[in-house]
């Protein structure tokens, strides 16, 4: 059965939201949860009101790593009120903004897409409207110029399909199908980019733990992580079955991904991993973390705490067009033509033999400019060429005209 569209009203203002980078900034400043928890105070005089202010508890307990209370305060706001209008900045630009409004999935600080990282720094009003799986969309939505459509877990089947109906009905331009985004979930990249020239993208398998325990033929080494860990949680190098049969003694959940390692150390002893961003296509470098560990998260590769990775990473993003970028065209040509997204990002690193490693390809990641500018002086200019060719791409596709509903 078709979902019936919502009414757009341009005057329906939804309950304001902190949101996700606001309060991310703070806590990354050092605020703590105490501190958090009284800058979102304030009094709520209706119920969607209180329901704005739960989600932004819910975002704060996330913060604290308080995952079960964080979810639970979630689904009683999204159970109130859907629809929220994420607070702007006092710094954004004066005028009408690009309207923007992304259909987000309940869950996690992973599960979604963070725009409001890069549009607190442009002239744009993000609205978030959750999909929740037992309840039909709003009567009435604000009016927007540009629709995103969120939710990196699909999970099941009715909740894909239920999103690929929107993004074939909405009535406004809407960026990322959300069929496109599923090809690229941790078990099926390396189907997606399979034979592409260039590209290496190692072999996933999803297992349960019984398998697992039987003895799953593979070729070690190996990494294991449960499914739906995020971040390097849980996530181990196995060198042989033994060393497999010790971490499932101490991690224990139903199914894992197992991933064939590849070796990716430079030349010079480190391991080098870097965030692109694809918007329209076109690449952007948003980080490189260098770290004596195969497992690089960029918080954990010491660049605060070492000069020379820090030129290394303002070296590659100077020279990225002309070096990592001209070097990786062919396979950048392949992954867009295989990803088909209008924005997502992917983590990479090179291979010994010179091809693109893709880690993960995301349409949800994080792309910021938290990082202090008097220890990492090249990445202001950086991002702001980042989040100045994602303002474009919006407004370009905001100007595509209306979208033309397709049958279902």
């Amino acid at each position: 059965m078709t979902e019936r569209m919502p009414d757009l009203l341009p005057d329906l203002t939804p309950p304001m939201v902190y949101g996700t980078a606001e309060l991310t900034h703070r806590a990354f400043a050092g605020e703590g949860i105490d501190q958090l928890l009284q800058f979102i105070d304030r009094p709520a005089e209706t119920l969607d009101e209180a329901a704005a202010h739960a989600l932004d508890c819910s975002t704060v307990h996330q913060l604290a790593f308080r995952p079960q209370h964080a979810l639970m305060m979630q689904l009683q706001a999204l159970r109130l009120c859907p629809l929220y209008r994420v607070a702007t900045p006092s710094s954004a630009t004066a005028g009408r903004p690009l309207r923007l409004l992304a259909l987000m999935e309940p869950g996690d600080l992973m599960m979604n897409a963070p725009l409001d990282f890069i549009t607190r720094t442009l002239n744009v009003q993000l609205d978030l409207l959750y999909l929740l799986p037992d309840r039909p969309l709003p009567a009435a939505i604000p009016d927007h110029d540009l629709a995103y459509i969120g939710g990196g877990d699909i999970g099941a089947p009715e909740a894909l399909a239920r999103r690929a109906a929107l993004y074939r009905a909405w009535p406004r331009p809407v960026l990322n199908d959300p069929v496109k985004v599923s090809q690229f979930a941790r078990a099926q990249l390396h189907r997606t980019l399979a034979d592409a020239l260039g590209i290496c993208s190692p072999n996933c398998a999803l297992l349960s733990r019984e398998a697992l325990l039987e003895g799953h033929e593979t070729a070690y080494p190996v990494l294991v992580r449960p499914v739906g860990s995020h971040a390097g949680s849980n996530l181990t190098k196995a060198d042989s079955r033994d060393e497999v049969l010790r971490y499932l003694a101490t991690v224990d959940a139903q199914d894992y991904y197992v991933t064939k390692f590849e070796d990716y150390r430079s030349p010079d002893g480190f391991f080098r991993k870097y965030r692109i961003a694809f918007i329209d296509r076109a690449p952007f470098l948003c980080h490189m973390g260098v770290s004596e560990n195969w497992m690089i998260h960029y918080l954990n590769a010491g660049m605060t705490g070492s000069q020379d990775k820090r030129q290394d990473e303002a070296q590659a993003m100077l020279d990225f067009d002309a070096g990592f970028a001209a070097r990786h065209a062919t396979a950048f040509d392949l992954l867009n033509d295989r990803i088909g997204l209008d924005y997502y990002t992917i983590d990479c690193g090179e291979t010994q033999d010179g091809r693109l490693l893709v880690f993960e390809a995301d349409a949800e990641a994080i792309v910021h400019m938290m990082d202090p500018p008097d220890m990492f002086p090249y990445k202001l200019p950086q991002m702001r060429r980042v989040f100045g060719a994602f303002d474009e791409m919006i407004h370009r596709h905001a100007r595509g005209g209306q979208h033309v509903a397709v049958a279902a």
